[in-house]
């Protein structure tokens, strides 16, 4: 069986670097071209040394024209506000896209502007971009040209509170989310804010109220559970290279307990491959390099804790970006992830 030709355009970054190593060894696919910025073309194994029995592949400088030849899937890597520079080329020459950036997420192009601080620029794609939450969306990702891939907090939260909110289990009116994210979170940036001396035997909380994933979100709360929930959401930056723990605090509606909380996850999640529900509170060592999310809860009579885990660079962004692809080539979405 001829396998499926891919790229990866911003393989230099901690993302690229996951999605090489992952798709270097999938057994139905060939990553056959990657690009970054440099000043002159580089083997991919000169700038990551472990992957030098992996691959001969060099990597180079965006070529529009070469990259159209090159692949039939491409995996946009890239910052913010640049995907949809390229994604427009990639869909008109009939190729398939899976945009890790913040492009095409959110649908409301002014709600883009906020966050983003920039006019959006293919608005047009961005109608047709099928949000990339396997577990919610797997029907419309399977026949999509454009999926965007969701960011590394909004997968967390959506996977655990759509299923409560879709349920009525919790009360929509005050949903509080604590979050805490390793540094790679912030992507490979020499800031001071990300400097070893600043983030060692430290933690400290940022954006609260205003993080961009509030707003897919809450527009996916609204898209599946049909509801407005009021949401507040505050993360925070720990001293771990990676992984992701939400704390989720809610308010339970009258004649909750927790069988039914269980039944509604069992619901959602009995048959899907990487969503764990536990009967204890996950820890974040469980989910490290792994493309699985880990829920556990506590409960009262009037409240409920939920504890959700990712690896931030897994399911929150690199092996998740994988499972879309796996779902858009029919493959089994596991392959190349268990």
């Amino acid at each position: 069986m001829k396998k499926t030709q891919v790229a990866i355009i911003g393989v230099t970054g901690f993302t690229g670097e996951r999605l090489a190593n992952i798709l270097l060894s999938h057994p139905q696919v060939e990553l056959s071209y990657v690009t970054a910025r440099l000043i002159e073309p580089k083997p991919l194994a000169e700038i990551f040394p472990y992957l030098e029995k992996k691959t001969q592949l060099v990597c180079e400088n965006f070529k529009e024209e070469k990259a159209l030849k090159k692949a039939e899937v491409f995996f946009l890597s890239l910052p913010h506000t640049v995907s949809f520079t390229i994604a427009p080329f990639l869909l008109k020459g009939g190729k398939k896209v899976i945009d890790l950036s913040a492009d095409y997420r959110i649908k409301d192009t002014l709600l883009y502007r906020k966050y983003y601080q920039k006019l959006h620029k293919d608005r047009k794609n961005l109608k047709k971009a099928v949000y990339g939450l396997p577990e919610f969306w797997r029907a419309k990702i399977r026949e999509a040209y454009l999926v965007a891939n969701p960011g590394c907090y909004a997968t967390a939260v959506l996977l655990v509170l759509l299923p409560l909110l879709k349920e009525g289990i919790i009360k929509d009116d005050f949903v509080v989310i604590d979050a805490k994210s390793g540094v790679t979170g912030a992507g490979r940036r020499a800031l001071l804010d990300y400097h070893f001396s600043f983030i060692s035997e430290n933690v400290r909380a940022y954006k609260p109220l205003t993080h961009q994933h509030l707003a897919e979100i809450n527009q996916q709360i609204f898209s599946f559970a049909h509801k407005r929930a009021v949401v507040k959401f505050c993360p925070h930056l720990l001293p771990l290279n990676r992984g992701i723990m939400i704390t989720v605090y809610g308010k339970l509606k009258g004649g909750n307990s927790s069988s039914r909380i269980k039944k509604a996850y069992f619901k959602y999640y009995r048959r899907e491959p990487f969503v764990r529900v536990r009967d204890f509170l996950p820890l974040l060592r469980d989910v490290y390099n792994t493309n699985f999310c880990d829920i556990g809860f506590s409960c009262d009579r009037d409240s409920v804790v939920i504890v959700g885990v990712i690896d931030n660079l897994m399911k929150g962004a690199a092996s998740q970006a994988v499972q879309n692809m796996n779902i858009m080539l029919s493959l089994d979405e596991r392959t190349g992830l268990i």
